[in-house]
């Protein structure tokens, strides 16, 4: 997978400021839903033709880097 930067954006102006894939208003959020729900590629493709499966594995991997990011801080 290519770097996920260049499939995704943070803009205050689009979907309160949620990472969202460059040129729609389709977030990573929505499409780790869909995911999650058991949708394909393919089927989420079918849905939302302006998405690619390079826009889905990116999605992925910005959840995969957050993730690796995230450190619980004690209180």
């Amino acid at each position: 997978m290519e770097d996920f930067t260049k499939f995704i954006t943070l803009n205050q102006e689009i979907r309160f400021g949620k990472p969202t894939i460059i040129g729609t208003r389709i977030t990573v959020g929505d499409i780790l839903s869909w995911l999650s729900c058991g949708m394909s590629f393919e089927e989420i493709i079918d849905d939302f033709p302006e998405l690619k499966r390079e826009h889905i594995l990116a999605s992925l991997q910005y959840a995969a880097h957050r993730e690796k990011i995230t450190k619980i801080i004690a209180a």
